[in-house]
């Protein structure tokens, strides 16, 4: 009799990245992608992407509306490494250069359903004032070289953050 092989499971996520609330800044796009384990693999649909230029929305809210469509299925053995989508938003500066303007990174739901998730953005800080008059100067902001690190937590031992981090620099919708 033949040994079976390891059981899978799959998971499917279907979706929207709605809207953001970035005050300051307008005219953004989103970026987004997929961290997961070493057992994951997706076997449907696409696993990172770009959007639409947006701008503010004319209401009181001014919301950076996108309604930018996920749909990418995986499968695994077990749960460890459960994928979590990295979201990145970026936008013109003064110069008219795109720089990123937040990252943020949440876990794709673990329970079947509608689900909506907020999550909160933000923007690594140069770490001497050197540093920062430089990056302004030359019109280059920090930014990872690989957006998938702000959902891994080694990599980022000593790294300095905007200190809004997680209020005033903005949060994105996305319904999973």
């Amino acid at each position: 009799m033949a040994a079976a092989g390891p059981s899978v499971f799959l998971l499917m996520v279907n979706g929207q990245v709605e809207s953001a609330q970035f005050p300051e800044y307008d005219d953004l796009y989103c970026k987004y992608c997929f961290v997961y384990g070493q057992d994951w693999a997706p076997t449907a649909g696409l696993e990172e992407g770009i959007s639409q230029i947006t701008s503010k929305s004319q209401d009181t809210r001014q919301a950076l509306v996108w309604n930018f469509p996920i749909d990418v299925t995986f499968k695994s053995t077990n749960p460890y490494g459960w994928p979590q989508i990295v979201l990145s938003v970026y936008g013109p500066d003064v110069f008219g250069n795109d720089v990123v303007r937040g990252y943020g990174a949440v876990h794709v739901p673990f329970s079947p359903g509608r689900h909506k998730r907020t999550i909160p953005m933000f923007v690594p800080e140069s770490t001497s004032k050197l540093q920062k008059f430089t990056s302004w100067f030359m019109g280059r902001r920090p930014e990872y070289t690989d957006p998938k690190v702000v959902a891994q937590g080694e990599g980022r031992e000593g790294l300095c953050y905007s200190p809004l981090q997680c209020g005033d620099q903005g949060h994105e919708e996305a319904g999973l």
